[in-house]
């Protein structure tokens, strides 16, 4: 019976916990959540990860690594509208940033995979991006003494699989680049200029915060890339014929109603990792602004209300961790 009575009083404790909780939610008009500070990752795996992360032997011919798509220079994504994987193969899909992605609900611009374990696994076997598979990486990497000797140092099984991607995983969870607008939500009135704090506000009252909210500013839904217009109908009326990206979460799904949908990506570092959208084709943030402005929310804005939100935009560029 005590212990039915401890257990109970932990149940009325969570139970209370999370009213509290909600309550304090529920109280806060903020639709933006600062990155979190406290999250602790085994450094032994991260710097694993990391150095795996450069390792173009994942690639079938040696020539590319993970770095290579995802410059620290350009906030963990591609200056390149699509990148070019192992033997010169050109990809479909312009590279997402990798910074903060632990806190994506699911990864790819399609949603394809569910974790970046999963993630790690289709990008290997990938012919767009590594074009290799399991067996090929395992055993080069296996013939490197001294990676040997450190994945036995972490993981008693080795050189496997599902080492490697636990490994690169947990490199990229701790990806995190807190920002300027971070501090600013945790209280620093001034860590954030006027035309910042304005254009937060537009941001919010033009409705952006319905797709792009929560602690990665995006990253946590799917969405039609045209919800308010067609815009891949009036790609079509300009001569641009619909492309396999374009697609989107269908050629995961293959159902319909995924025609055209995307996950909605994070704009966290937005203003380093031009250019944009699936396809790389809006060129600068103004650009990208002024799609969103035309498709997404169905609404006209006059030129110094967009450039407020592209000043606020840029507030989100965090401290880059090698």
């Amino acid at each position: 019976m005590a212990f039915l009575s401890n257990r109970l009083f932990t149940a009325a404790a969570l139970i209370i916990g999370l009213a509290v909780a909600n309550i304090a939610l529920a109280q806060s008009d903020e639709p933006l959540s600062p990155l979190p500070t406290n999250l602790k990752f085994d450094e032994k795996k991260v710097a694993l990860g990391s150095k795996l992360f450069r390792d173009p032997r994942f690639a079938k011919d040696n020539s590319v690594a993970c770095i290579t798509c995802h410059s620290f220079q350009h906030g963990g994504a591609d200056p390149r509208p699509v990148p070019t994987g192992a033997g010169g193969v050109t990809h479909i899909f312009n590279s997402p940033s990798v910074f903060n992605s632990g806190f994506n609900f699911r990864q790819q611009w399609t949603g394809g995979a569910a974790s970046l374990e999963e993630l790690v696994d289709k990008v290997v076997n990938s012919p767009r991006v590594f074009g290799s598979n399991w067996n090929e990486v395992v055993g080069k990497l296996s013939k490197d003494d001294q990676l040997t000797a450190e994945f036995k140092a972490i993981y008693p099984t080795g050189i496997t699989a599902a080492n490697i991607s636990d490994a690169l995983a947990v490199y990229q969870r701790s990806l995190i680049t807190p920002s300027r607008f971070d501090k600013y939500l945790l209280g620093d009135a001034n860590a954030i200029t006027a035309d910042e704090k304005r254009g937060y506000q537009r941001f919010k009252a033009y409705g952006c915060v319905g797709c792009h909210q929560g602690v990665n500013v995006g990253g946590n839904m799917i969405q039609r890339f045209g919800a308010m217009r067609d815009y891949f109908a009036d790609r079509v009326k300009e001569g641009k014929p619909i492309t396999e990206a374009d697609k989107g979460r269908f050629n995961v799904t293959k159902s319909p109603d995924d025609m055209h949908m995307f996950k909605v990506p994070s704009l966290r570092n937005v203003a380093l990792t031009a250019p944009y959208f699936h396809n790389g084709s809006a060129a600068t943030l103004e650009d990208a602004v002024d799609v969103m402005f035309r498709y997404q929310l169905g609404r006209t804005a006059p030129v110094e209300d967009k450039a407020l939100i592209v000043k606020f935009l840029k507030s989100l560029s965090g401290e880059i961790k090698e």
